[in-house]
């Protein structure tokens, strides 16, 4: 689980995350949504412990992620916006990186590995140095290296970015594996598609604040509004664009 609690981050005399505070639970898919500049990449990068907040904390299972950061990264898997592939490695390669980063005996992540790969679907890109790689077979090579460790917490920022339709619902039915396994997924999108199809609670994000936290059908209802694109627009108050 992970628990944001009013969380702040000024640069200088710009307010870019003004109070965000919310909760993505166990055994769901939640979905952060906002317009361009309205924090939430900045709220993500506090999450991760990649930026330290100004003011609020993060616990990821109960970890003070600011307080615990290396305990707090072990709780999570972070699919970040820049995907920072090392190109001249494999697939695999950069995997076992990641599980050697995380103290994994060698035995053990064969092991997962081989596992994320079947169940990604790599197997034709596994041995590829990853220089070339498509848009989604760096997605798949990311997911993998962020799950190595098994983190009860998902972070994905932006995952189906620049993916085709069979990579796109091949993802949603990997995301959908993780909440039943009793995962907790936090998505930032900015696809209505995505959040209609998977997110069982919306986070709306504008001005540095959350302006709506609920289920679609709540947010719907919140607005009157019968398309949640729609709603979007309503709670941002057509501020920018969806992003």
């Amino acid at each position: 689980m992970i628990d944001v609690r009013h969380l702040c981050k000024s640069y200088g005399d710009l307010v870019a995350v003004r109070d965000v505070s919310f909760l993505a639970r166990d055994g769901e898919i939640t979905g952060l949504l906002g317009p361009n500049g309205a924090g939430k990449t900045t709220t993500l990068r506090m999450l991760y412990t990649l930026l330290t907040p100004d003011a609020g904390e993060v616990l990821v299972d109960g970890i003070n992620a600011h307080e615990d950061p290396l305990g707090a990264r072990r709780q999570l898997g972070v699919l970040p916006d820049a995907r920072g592939l090392y190109r001249r490695l494999t697939a695999r390669e950069n995997i076992e990186y990641y599980a050697e980063l995380h103290g994994i005996e060698a035995g053990a992540a064969r092991a997962r590995i081989d596992h994320l790969i079947e169940r990604l679907g790599m197997q034709n890109i596994a041995e590829r140095r990853c220089e070339g790689f498509s848009q989604g077979e760096r997605v798949k090579t990311a997911i993998a290296r962020a799950l190595i460790h098994a983190p009860n917490n998902i972070v994905l920022d932006e995952p189906t970015n620049g993916l085709d339709v069979l990579a796109t619902r091949a993802l949603r039915d990997f995301l959908r594996d993780l909440r039943a396994e009793g995962r907790c997924v936090l998505l930032s999108t900015h696809v209505m598609q995505e959040v209609a199809a998977l997110c069982d609670r919306v986070i709306v994000i504008a001005h540095g604040e959350v302006v709506a936290n609920g289920t679609p059908d709540e947010l719907r209802a919140q607005t009157g509004e019968a398309a949640l694109e729609d709603a979007f627009m309503r709670l941002i108050g057509g501020q920018g664009v969806a992003a």
